[in-house]
């Protein structure tokens, strides 16, 4: 029987929000910029340079609706990520590990601030695995599986 715990909904709605918001901002300052007869009016000096207000506006708008593609993008990439426990590994993301390869989990912080750490060893290193509750739902299944796989 596996347990998953797929991609929070509290990422999912923040990346879509940000990445919304960059766009909406970028299509905005180039408006402002290129388009608002009254904003560049305003903004214009005397011999007929634009103030800084105007060039941040004229420059902006790029890098803005790229940054909000950009995240658009990789909320597309990490939409369908979760953390699965099955009967043989614990899979976070595309890291396997085997249950006889997890040493201690630390779940001191699980109730107060939502995540627990896994220490498994890995080609003889010891390594931490941090699984959080904002970026993962139903992690209290994941790890009272985890526990009792363990135990």
């Amino acid at each position: 029987m596996a347990i998953e715990a797929p991609l929070s909904s509290y990422k999912k709605k923040n990346l879509i929000l940000i990445a919304v918001g960059l766009i909406g901002l970028g299509l905005w300052f180039g408006y402002d910029g290129y388009k608002n007869t009254k904003f560049i009016e305003k903004h214009t000096t005397e011999d007929g340079t634009p103030d800084s207000t105007l060039s941040f506006n004229r420059k902006s708008p790029p890098f803005l609706i790229g940054a909000g593609l950009l995240i658009g993008a990789y909320f597309i990439v990490v939409k369908n990520k979760k953390v699965v426990a099955d009967d043989n590994a614990l899979q976070v993301g595309k890291v396997s590990i085997a249950y006889d390869a997890i040493e201690s989990i630390n779940k001191t912080h699980f109730d107060s601030k939502g995540y627990f750490i896994v220490t498994y060893s890995d080609d003889g290193q010891n390594k931490d695995l941090k699984v959080s509750d904002r970026t993962y739902d139903n992690l209290p299944a994941v790890l009272d599986h985890l526990v009792a796989k363990i135990s």
